[in-house]
Formats: structure tokens, sequence, C-alpha cells
């Protein structure tokens, strides 16, 4: 009758309660989860997966210590993913934290009935349990309101009403939990087997009942008239959107709209403090030489480190941009409403709207969104979307993406620039479409598909979480980016600094360029990169852009020896850019084709070793990371070639 019988072993720290929170998606839980610690969190891998938690220290004032764990969204204590699985394991038995003192069950009032179906099965398998009830304030416009006290009573826990945003039920809801975790001896944890249809629907049947005797009309009236069933209507505001952003023709148009408002937002938005940046580093190098002198540490420090690490950090306000749109879209509600309709496309090319999360993800990092695939059941569905997440335009690709659109338009023109960001990600969306679609014509299914999808009510965004969650998140980029870009900017320095001749002029000192190292690595590559109009500068900045998109551009200022010359870093790498010419051919190096075709290369090519890393680790194996390392450089080389050699047989230089 049941899977396993666990026996409470605590957790690892006595002197403080582990206390989590477990609830459907788009219950309020994270912003339950923020109000309790005040944000002050980590997030981190279950072991052995890629799923992540979050844990923090109780920040509310209730006489005791505690841990909160956030845990990952789940429908029921019935895993149908491999990421739901580990979920589910985790409430059972944390790998850190072991059996939970207390589990605080989110539920959102406006859809109770689903809500205590989850929580009757978390209390049934014996754990200590509060339910903290969200979204009264929309049952309350409803013209309805929510009778805790009997739902407390029907639900066998104490159930407080939380609103995360007004901090409103914070305080009871700890008190609640210490009172739980002291009146009741310690548990024996049941996990159940998934049970029958029959089962699951009486127990459906039971929590609409609840449903229906907790949830009554508001205002003035009678006795009878209070204990009258009441089915609640749905949220006003959000059925006139939906008409409009579901439906099948304008729908479609508004998501275009807004994804093209996303892209273009990116590309404006962040001029005027990626300018800021630029001064700042540009300043900082100028000042590093004239106060270092001449010799190689000068060179090291001004052309080395703050030539190759501003490079990079002069794009960082627009995957600051790229991350806050995001936040909005996926707070708001939206988010879920523009998997529903593309549903139906992706269906077309062998996938569902499962997969529209994992692939929008891929344009912040193709890491996480990787990671994200493990919350589509279909194993096939799952292993195709790994399979094109990489062609998705990811955050590291915006600095390559800014600088060579900067040199292709005139500054004065930003729109112009928005509207070709937003065709290069759109680029990289059809060609994961066809893949694809290619894939799913020579393979059969053998799995059942389905997409059961939650529209939750849109909600305006809470400013002050969007902005922390957002930071949080740059943080992140900035930790792992950092440090990959300070060791390859230091390599590049050292190859293109070194061997140094008997004869040179030391106020020069990467004037001997042609006999480094780099160039000697370079020269080598040079037969392949002419086809596509380059010579072993660029080839040396294409291979180490597979450590890190972001690298190509500390990579291409340290190649063409920028100096700092200009104003600022990318006015100077910009220059170096309008007057480098191909040494082999005499012809300039950056011209509009070879640009086009770079942005081509850019858009197809596997983006870098971290990426294969993970699809190896997820796909459980090298079939899948080999093919996207082949076959997509191999497609992005000879497209580029192709672009590169057709425009200038039309004239086009």
């Amino acid at each position: 009758m049941y899977k396993d019988l666990i026996e409470t072993d605590h957790h690892i720290r006595k002197d403080e309660l582990v206390v989590m929170l477990v609830g459907q998606p788009n219950t309020g839980k994270t912003t339950i989860f923020n109000a309790l610690t005040h944000s002050h969190f980590s997030t981190v891998n279950y072991p052995g997966s890629t799923v992540d938690y979050s844990v923090g220290e109780l920040r509310v004032s209730a006489g005791f210590k505690a841990q909160i764990v956030d845990t990952p969204g789940i429908l029921s204590l019935t895993p149908h993913s491999p990421d739901e699985e580990v979920s589910v394991s985790s409430l059972f038995h944390h790998p850190e934290y072991g059996v939970p003192d207390v589990v605080v069950i989110m539920a959102d009032a406006t859809q109770l009935s689903r809500q205590i179906y989850l929580a009757r099965q978390v209390r049934a398998a014996g754990f200590r349990c509060v339910m903290a009830v969200t979204m009264t304030d929309l049952l309350e416009k409803r013209g309805m309101k929510l009778d805790s006290g009997k739902l407390s009573i029907l639900a066998g826990m104490p159930a407080i009403p939380v609103h995360g945003i007004r901090k409103q039920g914070l305080q009871e809801l700890a008190e609640a939990i210490f009172k739980i975790y002291s009146s009741t001896p310690n548990p024996v944890i049941i996990r159940p087997d998934a049970g029958t249809i029959e089962t699951v629907a009486e127990q459906y049947r039971v929590a609409g009942e609840i449903e229906r005797s907790v949830i009554i009309p508001s205002g003035k009236q009678t006795l009878e008239e209070a204990l009258r069933t009441v089915t609640p209507h749905p949220d006003e505001t959000t059925l006139k959107l939906d008409k409009l952003l579901l439906h099948p023709v304008w729908g479609l148009v508004m998501f275009l709209v807004i994804m093209s408002g996303f892209f273009t937002a990116i590309f404006w938005l962040a001029a005027p403090l990626m300018d800021v940046v630029d001064l700042g580093f540009s300043a900082l190098g100028t000042w590093a030489g004239s106060t270092l002198g001449t010799g190689w540490f000068s060179d090291f420090i001004s052309g080395g480190l703050i030539t190759g690490f501003g490079a990079v950090m002069v794009f960082v306000p627009q995957i600051m941009i790229l991350f806050l749109l995001m936040t909005i879209l996926e707070d708001s509600g939206y988010l879920a409403r523009a998997a529903m309709l593309v549903d139906k496309p992706l269906a077309a090319i062998g996938l569902n709207g499962r997969s529209f999360v994992p692939l929008l993800s891929g344009f912040a990092c193709a890491i996480p969104a990787i990671m994200a695939a493990r919350t589509i059941p279909n194993t096939r569905e799952r292993m195709l979307t790994i399979l094109i997440i990489p062609l998705m335009s990811c955050s590291a690709r915006l600095p390559v993406y800014a600088l060579l659109l900067a040199f292709l338009i005139p500054a004065d023109k930003p729109w112009l620039g928005g509207l070709v960001l937003t065709g290069l990600y759109l680029a990289g969306l059809i060609s994961g479409a066809i893949v694809s679609a290619l894939i799913s014509k020579w393979t059969k299914q053998n799995e059942e598909s389905s997409f059961i999808l939650e529209l939750p009510a849109y909600r305006f965004p809470q400013i002050s979480i969007i902005f922390k969650n957002t930071l949080y998140k740059s943080w992140l980029y900035l930790r792992k980016a950092g440090a990959t870009i300070l060791v390859i900017s230091i390599l590049i320095w050292g190859l293109t600094y070194f061997p140094i001749p008997e004869h040179h002029d030391a106020s020069s000192p990467s004037g001997h360029l042609q006999d480094s190292y780099a160039a000697q690595l370079g020269k080598v590559l040079e037969p392949v990169m002419q086809p596509m109009g380059f010579d072993w500068r660029v080839g040396v900045s294409l291979i180490t852009a597979f450590a890190a998109r972001e690298v190509f551009v500390s990579s291409l200022a340290l190649t063409l020896n920028v100096t700092g010359d200009e104003e600022t870093l990318q006015g100077s790498i910009l220059s170096a850019m309008e007057t480098s010419v191909n040494e082999k051919t005499g012809l300039p190096l950056f011209t509009t084709a070879t640009i086009l075709g770079l942005l081509f290369y850019f858009i197809i090519a596997m983006q870098c070793i971290s990426t294969l890393a993970i699809a190896r680790k997820e796909t459980n194996g090298w079939k899948i990371p080999l093919l996207q390392l082949g076959v997509y450089t191999l497609v992005a080389y000879i497209g580029a070639v192709a672009i590169v050699q057709g425009l200038r047989l039309m004239g086009i230089a």
C-alpha cells in the first residue's frame, strides 16, 4: 500500500526548526518565502540533481529560530517528471535537512479545492502541517471571503490568511508554526502510493465540498446566506485581458509585439548605463597606463585586465535589463499565457507548451534552461528541447551582438539596433524550430504527450522583489562569468605580449603582436578563417569564445591591440575594427559582409564548453552534446562563408 515508511530522524541543525514551504505553482510561495526571510537567502542544488531550492533564516520575530526551505512547486505527491520526483522525495527526506519539523502548505484562495487536495495528501503522510492561504484579496474583489476558522477545522490544520507584499498574517503564521511543532509529538512519515483514479476523484470531491463550505459571500448577509454554498467567479480583469491576449489571432500579434518590445528595450534602455560603465573603464585604463608608466606590468594592468574585463562589463546593463524584463513577464502571469499560445506551433515541430519556459530561459543562459527541461515528463520531448536550447541566443551572446551591431548601425538609431536584435533572437528560434521539425519527422513518438497548464490571475509585479531578483541573477552571472573573463583575458594578454623580441619599443609594448604566441597559433587557423573574410586575430577570438561567448569581445580587443585612444573603451574597439585590414588580402577586416557572416556564426554555433557539460549530464550520454558541437559548428561555419562570399559576389563588401 505504501512506497516507504520513514521514521523522523530530524534535521542536521538541532538548534533550529526546519520549515519547508510546499505548494502548487503560482500560489505565491516565493513571495511568502521572501517576506519570511526578508530576502536573505541562498539558492543551491539538490545533491545529485539540477533542481534548485532556496533556504533562508526566519526573520519574523516569533521567539524561535528556523530555517525556511522554499521547494519547487508540485501539483501533488505523485510526481510526473524527474524535476517533480526530486522535489517530492526531498519533502520526505531532504538531502541536507532531513525530515522537516513543520510543512507550510501554500493555498490559493481563488482555487482552493485544488490546493486542499495537496494539503490533505501532505497531512495524511503524517507531517505537522500549517496552511498559508494567499490571494484572499483577489477573492474579496469577487465579492467573496474566506472562513479561515472553518477551513482549519475541515482541513485538519491551522489555516492562516497571509499577504506577502503587504506583510499581513506573517506573525500569525510564525506563531502557528511554533504551536503545531511544540504541541505535536514526533510523527511517523508515510509516503503514499499514487492511488487509483477512483480514490483520487473522491479526494477531489471532498476538497470541492470543503471549498464550497468555507468560501462565503462578503457584505451584509444573514447566517443562512453565509452558510449557503457559493462557487467563486473568475477574476473579471483576467477574463478581459485573456480575451485579447489568448485570442487565436490577436493573441499571437500581441505576443510578437511584446517580444519585439522586450528585445528592443534591451538595446535601447541600456544605452545610457552602458555609456557610464564604458567611460568608467576607459578612464580607469587611462589612469592605470599613465600611473604605472611603460613596461610589461603597466600593459598587463591597463591593456590586459582593464581592457579585457571592461570590454565585457560594458554590456552588463543589457544583461540586467534582460533579467528584469523576464522576471516581469513571469511575475505578471503573462509567461503562462505565452506558453499556451505557442503550444500549437510547438506541437507542429514535435514539442508542446512545456518546452516554452526552458526555451525562453535559454535567452538568459543555456545552463539553467537545460536544467529546466527536467520538468518535461515526455523523454523524447525533453531530449529534443535540450538539443535546440543552444540555438536560443543567451545573454553571453548579447555583448557580441551589441558590439557587432554597433559597428553596423549608426549610434543615433538605437531603435534600429533593437529591431535587428529582435531579428537575431527570432533567427535562433527559427533555427531551433527547423532542427526540431526535421528530427520529429525522422523519429517516432513512443510516449504520450500531454500539456496541462494553470493560468494564474494577472498580477501587478512587486517592484522591490523584481529588482532584488534582477540584482541577484545579475550577481550570479558576474560571479560565473567574471572569473572566466579574467582568466581568459590574462591568457590572451600573455599570448599576445610574449615572446618579447630583443629590439622593441618599450613605449609600445604590444607593437610586436605579429611575433607573439597568439599570432603563431592563429596563423595555423588562418586558412580556415580566410573564406569567412578574417585573419588569425578573429580566429583566436573565436577559439577563446568557446570558454564563454562574451570573452570574444575582450579577446578581440586584445588581438586588435586596442590602445584606448578614444574617449570610451567601446569607441576604441570600434575604431580598431574600422581600421583593421586582413593581413593576407589587404582588404578591410570588418565589413558589412563579414559582420553579417559573423553574426550568423554566433547565432548557430555551439555556445560554450559549460553548455556541453550540462547537456551531457542531463542526457546521460555524449550523443546529443557531440551532435550539438559538431553539427551546429559546421552549419555555422558553412553558413557564414556562404553569406560572406555571396554578398561579395553581389558587390556588397
